[in-house]
């Protein structure tokens, strides 16, 4: 199968990816979530999509992606061709050394398929933080620097001790943020960057622009290389994509009042009571997200691209139910092929 990658500027091939949160709908459970990821996994090899990357969440009952490492080896397993990585580990919550063993060992078992995306927020609430590291000692955002070099240094064999088989078996390593903090470290450092515009659309561009001003040159990349994940949602018509953005909008909308839950069923979602503040939050979500027809879509993608002008497009895409979801994603590569942008 070929690579999908939709037009950029200048006629550019930007290749498209796919996140996952591992998202459990209402009436569902973490089987059936896993299940239904793994089935869109496979299929979404199948149609070219270039990575598959693994979210990591804590402490919330919708979302399955709280091992990514465990995630990744199942699902390179299950895949052939398809990179696998996290979007991302987030550093703070786990020891350097423990990263670099679990990612030299998915690295051994699969050359050259492996992303290591990191981040530097916890990712959860400051209770499940401390739950997730032994002892008291703070260990946060501000260590992130010396994190990140010591676990580089892992994948060198120069770390502190010898983590084993991190030693020669180096990922592809990845920064990622959703501000400006990120997008110039992974510049200073000469990586490649991904930047969460799907939660963070109003910073996408000044992140982005930071990190090419920044940007040295490195033995991983010679020129910035710059990856946007948006969510984007795909069906037949326009407004059913837009009925079927409604259970994951109520959910982050439930998720800001401080009560995280499963996806809604599209009928729960249809029936809220939304008080007129709920009902401009729902709008202005959907608003920032690529919703509609195939045409649509395709037309949101390639303007979101020459805006940003990203190196490569990761898509995520929320609805209650594995099948619709899957079918956005099948819809979404129909219409890169029949644009022509298939390479």
């Amino acid at each position: 199968m070929a690579e999908l990658a939709v037009t950029g500027p200048s006629g550019r091939a930007v290749p498209l990816s796919v996140l996952d949160l591992v998202p459990i709908s209402a009436g569902a459970t973490a089987t059936d979530a896993l299940v239904a990821s793994t089935a869109l996994a496979r299929r979404v090899e199948e149609l070219g999509f270039h990575r598959y990357w693994l979210a990591e969440h804590h402490g919330m009952p919708g979302v399955a992606s709280s091992s990514p490492a465990v995630l990744i080896a199942h699902f390179a397993a299950a895949t052939g061709r398809i990179r696998v990585g996290s979007g991302g580990v987030m550093l703070p919550n786990h020891q350097p050394l423990v990263v670099a063993e679990q990612f030299g060992t998915l690295e051994a078992l699969h050359p050259g398929r492996i992303d290591l995306g990191i981040g530097r927020a916890p990712g959860t609430d400051p209770r499940t933080a401390r739950a997730l590291r032994r002892g008291t000692d703070p260990m946060g955002a501000d260590d992130f620097p010396e994190q990140l070099t010591e676990l580089s240094g892992y994948f060198r064999g120069d770390g502190p001790v010898l983590a084993v088989p991190a030693a020669g078996n180096a990922p592809a390593m990845w920064l990622l943020g959703s501000s400006g903090y990120s997008a110039q470290v992974a510049g200073l450092l000469g990586l490649p960057f991904a930047f969460a515009h799907h939660f963070s659309g109003q910073h996408t561009l000044p992140a982005l622009e930071l990190y090419r001003e920044r940007f040295r040159p490195s033995a991983v990349l010679e020129r910035p290389y710059a990856m946007v994940a948006a969510s984007v949602l795909t069906a037949d018509t326009d407004e059913r994509a837009r009925r079927l953005a409604l259970p994951s909008a109520l959910q982050f909308l439930r998720l800001r009042q401080g009560d995280p839950g499963q996806v809604p069923t599209l009928r729960e979602a249809e029936e809220y009571p939304y008080t007129p503040l709920e009902r401009r939050f729902v709008d202005d979500r959907l608003a920032s997200q690529i919703i509609g027809s195939p045409r649509t879509v395709l037309d949101g993608v390639r303007e979101l691209v020459a805006r940003t002008a990203a190196d490569e497009l990761m898509v995520v895409t929320g609805t209650h139910g594995g099948a619709d979801r899957l079918r956005s994603y099948e819809l979404l590569a129909e219409a890169v092929s029949v644009a022509g942008a298939v390479v």
